[in-house]
């Protein structure tokens, strides 16, 4: 985490970090961090469609469905732009899921 941050600051708009910022407080179960930085990648890089995906996996593991429904709505909406059917797919299971 150290590092990915001091990398951060070198680059505060790159996705990449971002989203594993964002992957590394999901994991030590700091949601509210883990969705700020999962909120700045999509900022940053509308169509990085996982980021929606963790995104609406974080909000289900905070218990709130409607806030993961639209994160898995919004990433489906950014994966039909971005032409990618392989991240769509896994949003819509996602969202079907539910």
């Amino acid at each position: 985490m150290e590092q990915l941050q001091k990398m951060l600051e070198r680059e505060p708009n790159d996705p990449f970090l971002l989203y594993g910022v964002a992957m590394e407080h999901k994991k030590a179960g700091l949601h509210t961090d883990a969705i700020e930085f999962f909120e700045k990648t999509i900022a940053v890089d509308s169509g990085y469609c996982y980021a929606f995906y963790q995104l609406g996996q974080t909000y289900e593991e905070m218990g709130d469905t409607a806030l993961a429904k639209k994160a898995y709505e919004d990433g489906i909406v950014a994966a039909k732009v971005k032409g990618d059917d392989h991240a769509k797919s896994e949003l819509e299971t996602a969202l079907a899921m539910l």
